[in-house]
């Protein structure tokens, strides 16, 4: 619970320096969003691993071998990375290039699920 409350306070403060910043320098509140960014997913790794940790005892109590495992978690790591990015790129206002970055990232997790 704690770390909802620090990420959403986090969010909060860089979003509202950014809408301040970006009216004078736009460059720059793009790269406030992305430090900010950085941030909120350097707290988020801890919750990452925990539901890590539990998908592979999960798996280990059923049987699974982490070769059938592994797919879920990239399929889910390379839709997490392209929200992100496409994301930005949107704030950045190239919204082409979004669209561009979630159609790669939708074969690549088409590609990772492949036998």
């Amino acid at each position: 619970m704690e770390d909802a409350l620090k990420i959403c306070a986090i969010a909060v403060a860089a979003a509202l320096c950014a809408v301040v910043v970006k009216k004078q320098t736009p460059e720059i509140g793009i790269v406030l969003t992305l430090v900010a960014g950085a941030i909120i997913l350097g707290l988020s790794l801890g919750a990452a691993e925990r539901v890590r940790s539990l998908m592979d005892m999960l798996a280990d109590t059923a049987g699974l071998s982490p070769a059938v495992l592994a797919p879920v978690i990239k399929t889910a790591g390379i839709a997490i990375v392209t929200r992100i990015a496409a994301e930005v790129c949107r704030d950045a206002k190239e919204s082409g290039m979004a669209s561009f970055v979630e159609t790669a990232g939708a074969m690549l997790a088409l590609a990772v699920s492949l036998p």
